[in-house]
């Protein structure tokens, strides 16, 4: 038992015997004595001469500070924040508003194989020659607008050469 008040402990009381866990860690492989010499060697230089001293300093080309570009992830919403994609108003029958059958674009018809169309204000050169390919199955070679007085958008729609404008506007119907 434990000695009372006053007496001498035993060593047996204070200090019992190590328990034994099988193969204590200290057997570990320890590293090669010219491998741990090196390393050794290599900390005793640098607490000599301290690890900022071979530090390079960047060189700053411009006086201002900018703030350094961070990532900026792309967002991925949780839910669609419409119901639904908003319909494109200006489809392809949208743009072109009716051929004209006036006699200087009939002119332009039969002498430099162009159709002249009235068409969305709002519609480019691009959008036109899109509209006028898939409405009438033909090559559009070039495209010219311009804002006519009274606000609408004339475009002079010129062929591919391999196209007449003439038979393309007796297919549509102007003549």
């Amino acid at each position: 038992g434990l000695p009372s008040v006053g007496q001498r402990c035993p060593a047996r009381v204070l200090f019992p015997a190590p328990l034994d866990f099988g193969p204590s860690s200290k057997e570990a492989p320890a590293p090669p004595k010219a491998e741990a010499k090196a390393k050794a060697l290599k900390a005793k230089k640098a607490v000599l001469k301290g690890v900022h001293s071979h530090k390079k300093k960047k060189i700053r080309t411009s006086p201002s500070f900018r703030r350094p570009k961070t990532l900026r992830l792309q967002r991925q919403p949780k839910y669609p924040r419409k119901s639904a994609p908003r319909r494109n108003k200006l489809d392809h029958y949208a743009i072109i508003k009716f051929p004209l059958t006036t006699e200087s674009a009939m002119k332009k018809t039969e002498d430099n194989n162009t159709l002249v169309f009235i068409v969305d204000v709002k519609a480019n050169k691009h959008q036109i020659k899109q509209a006028v390919k898939k409405l009438y199955d033909i090559d559009v070679a070039k495209v010219n607008t311009l804002i006519r007085p009274d606000g609408e958008k004339k475009a002079y729609v010129r062929l591919a050469p391999d196209y007449d404008a003439l038979d393309v506007a007796n297919k549509i119907g102007i003549i």
